[in-house]
């Protein structure tokens, strides 16, 4: 895991789990358990929300906006988030988070806009 050493309490509050950090990309894996779940076995809309929101922060570095279409329940799975920057400007970046299955069932979409703060 390249260059992403900063503990997160709320990564470990949802369990999750950074796979992978390369320039301007994170795997980010949420691990299904019964906490994470509303009725029956399907994962919350908000835990999905938060999967996108933690795998683009990592892939970017303050977060603007967050917009998440779900695509389909996740029933008692693991979840995996994929964030790609798909535009960097010099004050604003602009991430598309996948969210999928192990099997690859898609889950959902989201867009996230950061603003980047001098350091």
């Amino acid at each position: 895991m390249d260059g992403y050493t900063r503990p997160e309490p709320f990564f470990t509050l949802l369990g999750l789990q950074i796979e992978e950090v390369t320039p301007d990309c994170c795997r980010m894996r949420l691990p299904f358990r019964p906490e994470l779940r509303t009725a029956a076995e399907v994962v919350h809309g908000g835990a999905i929300a938060s999967l996108i929101d933690s795998a683009g922060v990592v892939a970017v570095w303050s977060n603007a906006n967050l917009t998440v279409s779900f695509l389909a329940a996740a029933q008692a799975v693991d979840l995996i988030a994929e964030a790609r920057v798909i535009r960097r400007g010099r004050s604003v970046v602009f991430v598309e988070v996948d969210v999928a299955t192990p099997s690859g069932e898609r889950i959902a979409k989201g867009l996230v806009t950061y603003k980047l703060s001098s350091r």
